[in-house]
């Protein structure tokens, strides 16, 4: 989906097929799929009708979404043996056509006989029950070809198939041993190793006359192993498999003395436990009381970073109302964003600084705004921008950091300030540099930045760059992972191709950023 096409010289994407040649009596369905995968200016837009032989399938203009995966299909079969499918563009579209994919499905008939209707109803209540996420879907036996995993199937000519094996070993199995697998009468093998299934093991299954392997390794089932399987065991006629389950007993009398001892020595841990645990609930109850008035104010930093994070974030706080004090009422403007307003502030102590202030504060904005505080909070590098405060008051989201009274870097480039000399130039990168090596090298876990371009290199009154903006940073879940898959955001013209195509972030993709600001 990360690749498209649009029509050469036309406004028409149309493409054909023949299907004469194949079952006249089959029926198909076609799927096309979507996603926009160029970032739309303002002025642009691109939405077209899809029609199959001339006929509109959808009523309105379709437009794919960004970044997202989406498909038109049709609701109904069909048996027409030519098709030509047409992405006619709107008249007040600016872009072509788009299509990332098409499939075409064929009904091929089943001639063998359905499954037993008993075990594909258990089949489907097994897989309900524990959320098999597999290939189950249809007829768990037929056509051969496409037999479910883990199913095995016994076909006898002129009857139905029955399910006589079921490996789900590894499955991620949890919650109870359910009794429907003994409701799988033809069943020989079931593996149900290394999951986490809990309970006893249910005496039912020594019921099924044809079991012969019965694989329940590495699972947490307790209590005692049904009489029934260890007869058969002993026997020879069934092969047991019951290792790494700790609390499952062979021998029901060692069970009964091993749990009348817990419980003995439970209830003395309890009666010397009472006490401290009526003193803990009292302390708790005086602790909660003192932190509801916190409560609201910590929910959303919560979501920010660590506690560490926290206790930085806390102790640089700022109100609504000092902010306006601050900025002498967001007076003046230094620059706009994506974000929202920089305005420029002046502390108590004449400290110059910039007000970042979010234009909006939906919560999923503010937890990414609150990310940023919690970066800054916990990094410091002298060519880094520092944060000294932030503001999360009622609908006010800001951050305040130094000022850097020079602006940015992508101004005095443009052109629309005095040109830098040479040394100027060399130290300026040199200086961006080391603060994007302290943030790949220097940080643990180490930071991408993933927006580095000259509008977040910003100059001081001596023209010393410092890399700011964190808000799209991420972390690499450790120095040892070589990427993280994610989203593609960032600047147009800066962005790596590579991580464009294969949204995979690596520390690659700033080095590539930056060389096109050395460029």
């Amino acid at each position: 989906m990360q690749t498209a096409v649009i029509p050469v010289n036309s406004s028409v994407l149309e493409f054909y097929w023949d299907l004469s040649q194949l079952d006249k009596s089959s029926s198909y369905w076609f799927a096309l799929h979507f996603s926009e995968i160029q970032l739309l200016a303002q002025n642009q837009s691109r939405s077209f009708n899809v029609t199959v032989n001339d006929v509109m399938v959808f009523e309105k203009p379709y437009s794919p979404p960004y970044l997202l995966i989406d498909a038109l299909y049709g609701k109904n079969a069909v048996r027409m043996l030519q098709y030509h499918v047409a992405l006619r563009a709107t008249e007040s579209t600016t872009l072509l056509p788009l299509l990332n994919a098409v499939e075409l499905f064929i009904d091929l008939p089943i001639v063998d006989n359905p499954t037993v209707g008993e075990d594909v109803n258990i089949i489907d209540a097994i897989k309900a029950k524990y959320q098999i996420k597999r290939n189950w879907a249809g007829d768990p036996c037929v056509p051969k070809t496409y037999i479910w995993d883990g199913l095995t199937c016994d076909y006898v000519l002129s009857t139905s198939p029955r399910i006589t094996a079921l490996n789900l070993a590894s499955s991620g199995l949890t919650g109870d041993f359910t009794t429907l697998f003994s409701e799988l009468k033809a069943l020989q093998l079931l593996n149900l190793s290394h999951n986490d299934l809990t309970g006893p093991v249910p005496d039912v299954l020594s019921q099924l006359a044809s079991l012969t392997v019965l694989d329940l390794t590495g699972n947490q089932l307790n209590g005692t192993i049904p009489d029934g399987l260890l007869k058969r065991s002993q026997a020879g006629s069934l092969t047991l498999r019951l290792g790494d389950n700790a609390n499952l007993c062979s021998d029901p009398t060692a069970c009964t003395s091993r749990d009348q001892n817990k419980h003995k020595g439970s209830t003395r841990v309890i009666i010397y436990l009472v006490p401290v645990i009526v003193i803990v609930i009292l302390v708790g109850i005086v602790l909660l009381l003192c932190r509801l008035r916190k409560r609201k104010e910590y929910s959303d930093l919560s979501q920010a970073g660590s506690k560490d994070d926290l206790i930085r974030l806390k102790n640089c706080q700022f109100t609504y109302t000092e902010l306006v004090a601050i900025t002498n009422g967001f007076e003046r403007i230094l620059g706009k964003g994506g974000f929202g307003i920089v305005y420029h502030g002046i502390l108590e102590n004449g400290t110059q600084v910039a007000v970042k202030k979010r234009s909006e504060s939906s919560a999923q904005e503010t937890i990414q705004f609150l990310a940023e505080a919690k970066i800054l909070a916990r990094i410091h590098h002298k060519f880094l921008v520092s944060m000294i405060g932030y503001c999360k008051d009622g609908n006010c989201v800001a951050l305040v950091y130094q000022y850097m009274s020079e602006g940015t870097l992508d101004e005095h480039i443009q052109g629309n300030l005095a040109p830098f000399t040479w040394r100027q130039r060399i130290r300026i990168a040199m200086e961006s540099a080391q603060g994007l090596e302290y943030l790949h090298k220097g940080c643990n876990p180490p930071l991408i930045h993933r927006d580095v371009k000259m509008n977040n290199i910003l100059l001081n009154a001596n023209l010393e760059a410092k890399i700011a903006d964190f808000g799209l940073s991420k972390a690499l879940p450790s120095d040892t992972q070589s990427h993280i898959t994610t989203l593609v955001p960032g600047t147009h013209g800066y962005l790596d191709p590579e991580y464009h195509m294969t949204s995979q972030l690596t520390e690659k993709s700033d080095v590539y950023s930056f060389g096109v600001v050395l460029l």
